[in-house]
């Protein structure tokens, strides 16, 4: 009962919305849920999410989730070169080096980050303006660019895949052993739904049976209530797990089952622009990405130091978990043509799945915001 206490106290803890660099301090939690709607997590009904008129308020999409997700806590400065908006989880994990250096006046530009649990809350303020640049699912960003008529392009690809199966069933090695077996699971309708049953189907598995909790927390407490249960969940929850449960392991990663069944990269997170934004900013949207791959490149390098500011700023309570997730977050910088192969073949192999996935259709070569060398 204590460990199951510690975990859901520790998970609790794992979010909060960030002030503009110019006033980077943390600010309450209060009313917000433990809902990690990370690329990997929950990312709300794809429809919804692109409404230019959608309320910062509006619910997530879960199963049989009848509340409400968190409003946003709208703190930032209008006043900033680029105000970005992040999803709580790997990406925004990505970017705490760089709303460091805002603090501290070492950025290049002036920055505002506002950070939230639910994606329709971001998006929706995207395409209304009021955000410049956001860090999305893979999937949602061409769902986005499909809606709004191309709105918004890919800069990078920031975080590649966050899946892991994690039980202290000692025969669950590799998909092939979910014949026949429960799991259970978030993302009902979006990325971990999809990937999952793409793999399953790839290996010809027709007996495993989904369950869908409308958040991380409730499939961790499952876990640590019954460890021979089977869960998929995104990171940073399921090392949170792993470090509160002795009895349960990594059993595999999706992401490597992905590539052993496609010989493709799987793309859960990735950085994209206003359209008019980025055509009447390029100098700044230019040295954005420079000082985003600067970021990135830190959080992996250093991942005691990153640690350090993901407990900082509120993202995971505790920096020497934040320091063990961060080298599984998978968090990148890919752009350029490399970005536009890899995103564009995981959009393929969705689209052959489930069109609907990618909103309908694969987006058209202006999707891809690339950089010419002049």
């Amino acid at each position: 009962m204590k460990k199951k206490l510690a975990l859901l106290s520790l998970l609790l803890s794992m979010l909060l919305v960030f002030s503009a660099c110019t006033s980077a301090a943390p600010v309450t939690t209060e009313n917000i849920t433990t809902e990690t709607v990370t690329e990997a997590g929950t990312v709300g009904d794809a429809e919804v999410a692109t409404r230019e008129d959608a309320e910062a308020s509006e619910g997530t999409k879960g199963d049989a989730n009848e509340a409400a997700a968190p409003e946003s806590l709208l703190v930032g400065d209008d006043s900033a070169d680029v105000r970005i908006g992040s999803l709580k989880g790997p990406t925004t994990m990505g970017l705490v080096n760089l709303m460091d250096k805002c603090e501290k006046g070492e950025a290049g530009q002036k920055y505002s980050f506002e950070v939230s649990s639910d994606a329709s809350v971001i998006t929706a303020k995207l395409l209304k303006g009021e955000l410049d640049v956001a860090f999305i699912p893979a999937n949602v960003a061409s769902v986005l660019y499909n809606k709004s008529k191309g709105k918004v392009q890919v800069l990078n690809l920031n975080t590649l895949g966050v899946l892991y199966c994690v039980t202290g069933n000692k025969d669950i090695k590799r998909v092939y052993s979910l014949s026949g077996k429960t799991v259970v699971m978030t993302g009902q309708g979006n990325t971990p739904e999809y990937v999952t049953k793409y793999l399953l189907n790839a290996y010809g598995i027709t007996d495993c049976t989904i369950e869908y909790k409308s958040e991380a927390t409730e499939v961790a407490a499952a876990l640590a209530k019954d460890p021979e249960l089977i869960g998929i969940l995104p990171q940073p929850f399921a090392t949170v797990a792993l470090m509160q449960n002795e009895n349960l392991r990594q059993a595999f990663s999706l992401s490597d089952e992905w590539r052993n069944m496609t010989s493709a990269q799987m793309v859960t997170g990735v950085t994209v622009v206003r359209s008019d934004f980025a055509k009447e900013n390029a100098d700044k949207v230019k040295k954005f990405m420079e000082e985003e791959k600067e970021s990135a490149e830190t959080a992996n390098s250093d991942p005691s130091g990153t640690g350090a500011l993901v407990a900082k700023y509120g993202i995971i309570e505790k920096a020497p978990v934040a320091e063990k997730a961060i080298p599984l977050c998978n968090i990148t910088y890919i752009d350029g043509e490399e970005m536009k192969k890899g995103l564009s073949g995981y959009l393929d192999i969705l689209n052959s799945f489930n069109p609907e996935s990618i909103g309908g259709k694969i987006p058209s070569d202006d999707f891809y915001y690339i950089v010419t060398e002049e």
